[in-house]
């Protein structure tokens, strides 16, 4: 939609092929529904949380940066509000906003919106001369070709990997794709048995099998019959390649607290329910599901009287408090992802104005390029920015071709 709108805007006829009934379908379930726009920062936090070939995308960004998002958004009449983190959310908090806003525009700028799928593309001596779709069939007057078509991360929504087929037709690598932000595997019976419990202000560090802390940040997660989700786990899954390396997540459930003060509580707890049972004086301390795997894994008898309980014992309550610790076996599938990592090698694509180096007249934009960011609003940016210029470029070509 940004591609087509700013291409419109350029001069060029332009027609939108969407397999939907509607458009934006992914729109309205970014953001949990309030769809996070952008990240009102600079372009070197930016390109930072872009972990994937950020660098590729300095003058798509430094064209179309978060700024021009907020202009452009503001200026179809939706007005924006900059929240915790610098992420941007239309005030309504709707996404729906976001997309009659593109979907009106679109309707402006006299796009021709019709419901059909390109289904295959053809190049000849390095420019793309054929692109056939499933109910128009051959589009002979097609001079230039978007491909937009989302990565291979929530189907239903239409990004079901068909742009990857089309790149590599077109004569491009495709970095091989896996999710990213993405729930995350673990055998351990512990995450079944406290599926749906969320945890909220928790640090969750995540460390590679050489010990390496890749991720570390405070926030809220939730145990699932698989393993692990919720905000912090997908944070965690960008920065994270199971093809490399394992991982361990370490949940520190009491981060305010330092040893000797967590040590401090546990000691007053502990004189104030001296004659309970120690399953029963947990319950202070941890949700009511999680006091029997704590019992498990402090070793202590859930009857034993706190009274009895040793200082060694205390002590490996307190090391599981601080570290409650869940191997990771593996990401969810990619269609369970946010976004999609992997993708069209960039160095086949010109990075100021995405057109691909392998056909002429074919431009690639969003997350079917082989960069994406973390959470935040950053992902959206980069279509936004890669969007407006294959919508720049293609529009120049065609009105010149």
């Amino acid at each position: 939609m940004m591609a087509a709108i700013t291409a419109a805007r350029a001069g060029a006829d332009v027609l939108l092929l969407e397999p939907n009934d509607k458009v934006g379908r992914k729109l309205y379930i970014t953001g949990k529904g309030r769809c996070n726009v952008t990240n009102n920062c600079g372009r070197d936090e930016l390109t930072a949380a872009v972990p994937r070939n950020g660098k590729f995308l300095y003058s798509a960004f430094d064209r179309f940066g978060p700024a021009g998002t907020m202009a452009f958004f503001e200026g179809l009449g939706v007005k924006l509000k900059t929240e915790r983190g610098s992420r941007v959310f239309p005030v309504s908090d709707r996404a729906a906003d976001i997309v009659d806003a593109l979907f009106f525009e679109l309707r402006r700028q006299r796009v021709e919106i019709r419901q059909d799928r390109v289904t295959g593309l053809a190049v000849r001596e390095g420019q793309l001369s054929v692109v056939r779709t499933e109910k128009s069939g051959e589009l002979k007057d097609c001079k230039v070709l978007i491909l937009a078509t989302g990565g291979a991360s929530y189907p239903r929504t239409g990004s079901t990997g068909d742009g990857y087929r089309l790149a590599r037709e077109a004569g491009h690598a495709i970095v091989p794709i896996r999710g990213s932000l993405v729930p995350l595997e673990s055998e351990d019976p512990c995450c079944a048995r406290l599926q749906g419990l969320s945890l909220r202000n928790v640090e969750l560090r995540v460390r590679n099998e050489r010990g390496k802390t890749v991720f570390r940040e405070q926030g809220e997660l939730l145990f699932t019959h698989f393993g692990l989700s919720g905000p912090l786990v997908l944070s965690a899954s960008a920065h994270m390649d199971f093809a490399k390396s394992r991982y361990a997540a370490h949940i520190d459930l009491k981060p305010a607290l330092d040893e000797q003060r967590l040590d401090a509580r546990l000691l007053r707890d502990f004189e104030e329910r001296a004659n309970q049972d120690y399953a029963n004086a947990l319950g202070g301390l941890v949700p009511r599901s999680m006091v029997p795997v704590l019992v498990e894994r402090t070793g202590v008898p859930a009857e034993a009287k706190v009274h009895d309980i040793r200082r060694e014992q205390r002590r490996k309550l307190l090391e599981t408090l601080k570290d409650f610790r869940v191997l990771l076996s593996g990401p969810r599938p990619v269609e369970e992802a946010v976004v999609t990592s992997g993708g069209v090698a960039v160095g086949e694509v010109n990075p100021k104005t995405m057109e691909s180096k392998k056909a002429g007249g074919l431009f690639i934009a969003g997350e079917l390029l082989d960069v994406d960011g973390y959470t935040g609003g950053f992902n959206l940016q980069i279509a936004w920015s890669t969007g407006h210029a294959a919508g720049l470029a293609a529009a120049e070509r065609a009105i010149h071709v």
